[in-house]
C-alpha cells in the first residue's frame, strides 16, 4: 500500500499533465463520477459535512485498523474534490492520517482556483476526515 505522501505525489503528477484549468476541472469531475455511489443508509444528517455550500456526506469505518472513507456530494466538482481526498487518505491508520500534511491541495493549485465558499468546504472535508481519525484513535486506546 502506498503512503499518503506517495499518493499525493501521484495526484500532483496527474494534475501536472494539464495546463488548462478547464481540463483540471474535467479531471475532478471524472474522478467524482468514477466513485461508486454512497449507500442511501449513509446519507444521514450526522454524515453531512458542515461548512460546505453543497451537500457532502462522509462515511468513515475502521476496518482492520485502517480508516475507510466513502462519500458523495450533489455537486460535480465537490464530488471530485472529496474523491481526491479519499484517494489520498482512505485506508490508512488514524495515526498516518493525523500525522500527514496534505500539501497536494496547494501543489496542484486547487485552493486558488476554488471560490471562497468551496475552499472553506474543502477545509471542512479535511477537518472532518481528521476528526474521524482522531475518534477512531481515541477508541483504540
Amino acid at each position: 500500500m502506498a503512503t499518503i505522501d506517495e499518493l499525493q505525489e501521484e495526484v500532483i503528477t496527474e494534475f501536472s499533465d494539464f495546463d488548462d484549468w478547464m481540463d483540471k476541472y474535467q479531471l475532478l469531475i471524472d474522478l467524482g463520477n468514477e466513485q461508486k455511489p454512497l449507500d442511501e443508509a449513509y446519507k444521514t444528517d450526522s454524515n453531512l459535512i458542515e461548512g460546505c455550500q453543497s451537500r457532502v456526506w462522509l462515511q468513515a469505518d475502521l476496518i482492520d485498523g485502517k480508516v475507510h472513507f466513502q462519500a458523495e456530494s450533489d455537486a460535480l466538482i465537490v464530488k471530485g474534490i472529496i474523491a481526491l481526498l479519499i484517494k489520498v487518505v482512505s485506508d490508512h491508520t488514524p495515526d498516518e492520517i493525523l500525522n500527514s500534511e496534505l500539501y497536494f491541495i496547494d501543489k496542484i493549485g486547487l485552493k486558488e482556483h476554488l471560490s471562497p465558499t468551496r475552499s472553506n468546504g474543502l477545509l471542512a472535508m479535511v477537518k472532518q476526515m481528521r476528526m474521524y481519525a482522531l475518534a477512531f484513535k481515541a477508541k483504540a486506546c
